[in-house]
């Protein structure tokens, strides 16, 4: 039997891919977590093959909490499950760890297999995703400047954000400023609604 660990914010999703995972012989939904900050619990006591996490999900994202199950239980292959199929979610999932990564609106039999595959050792990547995130290429922001255009999607004042990096005024203007440059953006909320529909925050 695979071992399957389900993460997913969305109840009637989470028991939606349940459902659909638990008619096949071969594979038992041994866990269900409706937060990024339950997974590696869950993982501790029900020892999955196989954890589907999705990105956005309260508390840490998926794509954290990948990292973190990849570090504690190095035999539990990721797949990350999204409707936000993003190419810069897609590099930094395979960074985390993850060596699946499939969208929510693919078939239920892409999934079973997804689960079956990387069980047996293989990745599996939606091919369109990966042909946009060869076009798109790795994202051109350094890490400061992703912490900075997080905190502009929240709306914050430069003094908000230089309080929350603990870094100068004038540093975080210059780091935006450089954002918005390499974004091709007129402001750092475009810039920020920019990278963020990429994937790169």
């Amino acid at each position: 039997m695979i071992r399957v660990l389900l993460a997913d914010d969305q109840a009637m999703v989470r028991g939606a891919l349940a459902t659909v995972l638990g008619l096949e012989p071969d594979i038992e939904v041994v866990a269900q977590v409706g937060s990024g900050d339950e997974v590696l619990d869950a993982a501790a006591r029900t020892a999955p093959d196989v954890a589907l996490l999705d990105v956005q999900m309260p508390g840490k994202d998926g794509l954290a909490v990948a990292a973190e199950l990849r570090r504690a239980r190095p035999g539990c292959r990721i797949i990350i499950c999204t409707t936000f199929g993003r190419p810069g979610y897609l590099a930094r999932a395979m960074t985390a760890g993850a060596v699946g990564f499939v969208v929510k609106d693919a078939p239920p039999e892409q999934l079973v297999e997804a689960v079956r595959r990387v069980h047996s050792g293989l990745r599996v990547v939606d091919p369109a995703l990966a042909a946009e995130s060869l076009a798109t290429g790795e994202g051109p922001l350094t890490a400061r400047e992703r912490e900075a255009l997080r905190l502009a999607l929240d709306g914050g004042t430069v003094a908000d954000m230089a309080a929350a990096l603990h870094l100068t005024e004038g540093t975080v203007r210059n780091h935006l400023s450089t954002a918005i440059g390499k974004l091709g953006a007129r402001n750092r909320a475009e810039a920020a609604r920019l990278a963020d529909e990429r994937g790169w925050l």
